[in-house]
């Protein structure tokens, strides 16, 4: 199961894909309930974004992005016991997203009060001495945040899209029959979480991407065992 709920353009969202994974239910008809949720163009509009996606055989589908917001108001009427589990489970996840976008504005936060007081404590240096050893002290600070930000930015979702896509052309570039895709898609995406320690393709971070890429341009399937 994909991760329930990831960041993109700095919102936590999750889609109609994973809802409809979750719920056991078609993705047809969970397209169908967003359209038919009885709610003002606003609230829709402001929840709900409809986007294309690639399948594993490269063929773009409509999907839906959706809010925390939308979500609770789409599953309201999702019943059963699964159901409330999982319930439980996407509000956990939408709040850890969250939180993880508060450490991100925090930590840019931080870097503009760095780049601020650095400017304000050249303005105020007498001798060159001391200008260059404020912007030795405070370039260092930058640098270390910088450092954080990288460690934290996942891939956007055209990064997502390129990444899937080199997937799905090298999967089919080494099998032609149908029926064996599904296994070579489920044991590079396996190996791909396990080589950058995510739990997702969409958890690779940002500065890793070449490297997700050409890992994925190399790869070399093990033997399937009979």
């Amino acid at each position: 199961m994909n991760q329930l709920v990831f960041i993109q353009n700095g919102n936590a969202l999750t889609d109609s894909l994973t809802v409809a994974e979750v719920f056991e239910k078609q993705h047809k008809d969970v397209m169908r309930d967003i359209r038919n949720l009885d709610c003002s163009d606003e609230f829709n509009q402001r929840n709900f974004a409809q986007v294309d996606y690639m399948d594993d055989r490269n063929r773009k589908y409509p999907k839906y992005l959706i809010k925390r917001d939308g979500l609770a108001f789409l599953i309201m009427g999702y019943t059963g016991k699964a159901a409330a589990v999982y319930k439980e489970k996407f509000i956990a996840a939408f709040n850890q997203m969250e939180e993880q976008l508060r450490n991100k504005v925090q930590v840019l936060d931080e870097r503009t009060s760095l780049i601020q007081s650095m400017k304000l404590t050249i303005e105020t240096a007498e001798r060159q001495d001391q200008i260059q050893e404020v912007v030795n002290t405070h370039q260092v600070k930058i640098t270390e945040l910088e450092a954080k930000i990288d460690e934290q930015i996942t891939l956007t979702s055209g990064e997502q899209r390129r990444l899937q896509k080199g997937i799905a052309i090298k999967v089919y570039e080494l099998e032609s029959d149908p029926a064996a895709r599904p296994r070579l898609f489920k044991e590079l995406h396996r190996e791909i979480k396990d080589r950058f320690g995510v739990s997702s393709y969409k958890d690779v971070k940002q500065k890793e991407l070449q490297s997700a890429i050409r890992y994925v341009e190399h790869w070399v399937p093990r033997k399937a065992v009979i």
